[in-house]
């Protein structure tokens, strides 16, 4: 008998490690790891099987174990998962947008940015950075960490900061009586007091980051869309504050005076940058400030001005000429050598298409491998997660995309991924 309980218990002991031993396997044909210039042949990734990191990127085709699972991804291009650093997961561009905000629950709104989390996250977007809406974006986070809504994972402002009538106070195109004061509970920033008071209220609910409204912007109803906002102590209180929170700041802005401000009070990223001139490109580079181009939401907004009645006329005065600008704005700045991430405004254009970017990039002068690295490495950077995401490492997060195709010779192949997996679950495969 007691012979035959040590026999069981090491069967059972064997049997029990074999499954623990088991192992997702990914056949790559070409990887592109994020960090490296170039990119390696005949590679395979390994992922233990329940875990959320990889355990091992190896040369060669690793041979599987009896109960490995095994994706054969010989005939794709490999890389990690992609970060857009400027979305709006709540909304999406359509002709009632300027009405929804007196029809839409906060409950309708949550469904909607549902689904475009999960469009987001189908498109190789495993993280994103939502820069502004009523709050709802929170509680999405929340509801995709706990597994009970699939999207990707979000590194979200709240609501954005702005000054009264600024790009991002709630109450611009109301009528009188329904406009009201709102203060720093809102986003409204006023003067000093007002700006640390935002900070920490984005902090009380549960916000991971700050983002303002520099300067006038294209789709809110308000006339001015490149003139600065705030004033620079204001800024420097809102950077100042959020540090405290380990918080950093985006800010919004397309005219260079609300830049130079911005950039001077010490945010990480400048957003759209339309109207950056030579003085504001020097001033990013000595202080390491990143650019976030959105070219896509430009050229989106550019196209729909023309559209009789697509946005309001305020507003499709503003798009017909500060759209088309952030193109041209790009090449400029990456000539100069401004440090450039990867952003879109996703939100502003479906949700979805975000990596048409990529072709944008390089039609602007950023070669393939830098338009992908400024999407995986290079935002890991900015987001203080290079040791968690946008590499294909020993003991990063599983985050990994594929397409099928040379991205490096036709960059529009990353417009079709046929592979996506977060955190080491598959949630699209060929």
């Amino acid at each position: 008998m007691n012979l035959f309980k040590t026999t069981l218990i090491a069967l059972l002991t064997m049997a029990g490690t074999h499954c623990l031993a088991q192992k997702t396997i990914i056949h790559c044909g070409t990887l592109i790891d994020g960090i490296s210039e170039k990119p390696s042949k005949e590679m395979s990734i390994i992922i233990p099987q329940g875990q959320d990191k990889i355990e091992s990127v190896q040369k060669g085709y690793a041979k599987a174990g009896q109960n490995d699972v095994v994706i054969d991804l010989k005939n794709h291009t490999v890389m990690p998962g992609f970060i857009d650093m400027h979305v709006h997961l709540e909304h999406e561009t359509n002709k009632n947008r300027y009405l929804e905000k007196y029809t839409l629950n906060d409950a309708d709104v949550a469904f909607r940015s549902a689904v475009f989390a999960e469009r987001t996250l189908m498109a190789g977007f495993t993280t994103v950075r939502d820069l502004g809406g009523t709050g709802v974006n929170i509680a999405l986070r929340n509801a995709i960490n706990q597994g009970l809504v699939k999207g990707p994972r979000i590194f979200t402002s709240g609501k954005s900061l702005a000054v009264t009538g600024g790009h991002a106070d709630p109450t611009n195109g109301h009528k009188k009586d329904l406009m009201g004061d709102p203060g720093p509970k809102e986003g409204v920033v006023n003067g000093i007091e007002d700006a640390r008071k935002a900070v920490r209220q984005r902090y009380k609910n549960g916000a991971d980051l700050i983002k303002i409204t520099a300067t006038g912007g294209v789709l809110s109803q308000a006339k001015n869309g490149s003139g600065p906002h705030f004033k620079e102590d204001e800024i420097q209180a809102i950077v100042e504050t959020a540090r405290d929170y380990d918080f950093h700041v985006a800010a919004h802005a397309h005219g260079a005076e609300g830049m130079k401000r911005a950039v001077r009070a010490g945010v990480t990223t400048i957003e759209h940058g339309t109207y950056m001139d030579e003085e504001t490109m020097a001033l990013m580079k000595e202080r390491g400030t990143y650019y976030i181009p959105t070219i896509s939401a430009g050229n989106f907004v550019g196209i729909k001005a023309a559209e009789k009645g697509y946005y309001p006329d305020m507003v499709a005065k503003k798009a017909a000429v500060i759209g088309p600008q952030i193109q041209d704005t790009f090449a400029k700045a990456y000539k100069y050598g401004v440090p450039i991430g990867f952003g879109t405004d996703a939100g502003v254009f479906p949700h979805g298409e975000n990596a048409k970017e990529f072709e944008l990039m390089v039609i602007s002068g950023m070669p393939a491998m830098e338009a992908i690295k400024s999407a995986t490495s290079v935002n890991a950077g900015i987001l203080k997660m290079s040791g968690e995401i946008g590499a294909l490492r020993e003991n990063l997060q599983a985050d990994i995309v594929a397409a099928e195709g040379d991205p490096l010779k036709d960059i529009k192949v990353l417009q079709t991924v046929s592979f996506v997996m977060k955190g080491g679950v598959v949630y699209k495969k060929p």
